[in-house]
């Protein structure tokens, strides 16, 4: 006899309180608190080079770059996530009174790892579409040299573009910005078969 045992179910103000006091972070997602999978070192080169070019390109200008420590609130949905990478066009608007959740991302990135690539090409991007600032989503594939870029038009569509190859130019939508795939992908040593 096959017994089937009831999720419990946490309210956000219980994930904000068993967050705080967490050793590792947690998803939420409508109720359910889904513990984070570690990284890799390459996750972690692909994320960082990411941000260091934002950072160094974007320099003097009104955005704001985020690393996988700012919690992002989406209300439609009623999900707490970290993405990899945010960037915010101007104020970060907070969710509640503290500083650690933001609400009003333009662009997110997300380094695709084996248990995680499914969820955030499909699931995890309908929740960020919910966002009315968001216009950008960039998926850094960790095992090749490989970037897919969404862009929302000003027609609400969203047009998808593949960058391939260490040659490749990814040129943001969102922002005057081109970054190399080889500047993102720098000192990442690639798995033969993945």
């Amino acid at each position: 006899m096959l017994v089937q045992t009831q999720k419990p179910y946490f309210t956000p103000a219980q994930y904000l309180e068993l967050e705080e006091a967490a050793e590792f972070k947690s998803e939420y997602r409508d109720g359910e608190i889904v513990p984070m999978t570690g990284g890799t070192t390459n996750h972690n080169k692909i994320a960082g080079n990411f941000c260091a070019n934002l950072n160094f390109a974007l320099r003097g200008q009104d955005y704001d770059i985020y690393m996988s420590d700012v919690r992002l609130w989406i209300p439609s949905y009623r999900v707490y996530t970290y993405p990899d990478i945010m960037v915010i066009q101007g104020e970060p608007i907070y969710e509640g009174t503290s500083t650690t959740t933001v609400t009003n991302p333009l662009l997110i990135g997300e380094v695709l790892s084996k248990s995680t690539r499914n969820y955030d090409s499909s699931e995890k991007f309908r929740y960020y579409r919910s966002l009315g600032t968001f216009r950008e989503y960039i998926l850094l594939d960790q095992y090749s040299y490989y970037v897919q870029q969404y862009a929302k038009k000003a027609d609400g569509q969203w047009l998808l573009k593949e960058y391939e190859g260490f040659n490749a130019i990814l040129t943001l939508d969102s922002m005057d910005l081109d970054i190399s795939l080889e500047d993102i992908y720098q000192r990442v040593k690639l798995e033969v078969n993945n």
